[in-house]
């Protein structure tokens, strides 16, 4: 059966890496596309890149510039989203947000012990790593469903890696994070299937991707040697890959994945040496 709705794609984290490039891939699919991202004016430029990519693909870009974990700013980028959706409504289309993508990298990248305590991870830096890489994601699904922005067939994703249960000296903080995060997909799937509104929530879990939150680890260098030679392709994961894994997940006759932690790696996650 088609499906005559009006499709958006929320992407929180827009602006670059697997954010960036899922949202020119919903674009190109059709998708007009919700942009949340956090970027200085250094940034900018490449934002209005992004926006123009989408307009050039025959799509509509709405982005704002914001923290997507301050609770103030969510509500006020909600209210801009209900606006807009209300301008379709007024033209005879039935908008929705088809798909969710929860791409947010911002954290700490410190050891839990350090010598020097200044260098360790303190109860801020862990709370705030927590709240925007893990917490936000449960927030922004309430929000958005109370206000009516998901309906039968949405589908939400959050990104995830196999640092969230393996090892790296500084990445402790958000391996943390990402293990909140997977146990937060798992349970917001299994509270909205109970609701029978067909809305599934997923996580992706990427292989070693070259973006800008990777190239911020201060062991990135080892990680991207140990993934290329772990990986049976030979390769790295590329944003690409993980954009093509999300328009097909976002198909129809997927209703039935659920709760689930999709690898997107080529086979570097089971693949041992």
């Amino acid at each position: 059966m088609t499906d005559e709705r009006e499709r958006w794609a929320l992407i929180l984290g827009a602006s670059s890496g697997m954010g960036e490039a899922t949202s020119r891939a919903l674009a190109d699919e059709g998708y007009r596309i919700f942009g949340v991202h956090l970027d200085f004016r250094a940034g900018l430029p490449h934002v209005e890149e992004v926006k123009a990519a989408i307009a050039a693909a025959g799509s509509e870009a709405l982005f704002i510039n914001m923290n997507a974990a301050d609770d103030e700013k969510r509500a006020a980028a909600l209210a801009t989203f209900g606006e807009r959706f209300d301008r379709s409504r007024a033209e005879g289309r039935q908008p929705y947000i088809r798909v969710v993508m929860h791409s947010l990298a911002f954290g700490s990248l410190v050891p839990f012990i350090a010598d020097d305590p200044k260098g360790a991870v303190d109860r801020k830096k862990m709370e705030m790593t927590q709240d925007v890489m893990a917490n936000s994601l449960v927030y922004w699904v309430q929000d958005l469903y109370r206000g009516g922005f998901l309906e039968s067939g949405s589908k939400i994703y959050a990104m995830t890696s196999e640092g969230s249960s393996r090892v790296v000296p500084s990445y402790g903080v958000v391996s943390s994070a990402k293990a909140a995060l997977e146990s937060h997909v798992r349970q917001l799937a299994m509270e909205l299937a109970r609701r029978g509104d067909g809305i599934t929530v997923n996580t992706i879990r990427a292989g070693v991707t070259k973006t800008p939150a990777l190239m911020k680890i201060p062991e990135h260098e080892m990680i991207i040697e140990a993934a290329t030679r772990r990986n049976p392709t030979g390769r790295m994961t590329t944003p690409q890959d993980v954009a093509n894994a999300i328009v097909a997940l976002s198909g129809q006759g997927t209703d039935f994945i659920n709760g689930e932690t999709i690898g997107v790696d080529g086979g570097e996650f089971i693949t041992g040496s």
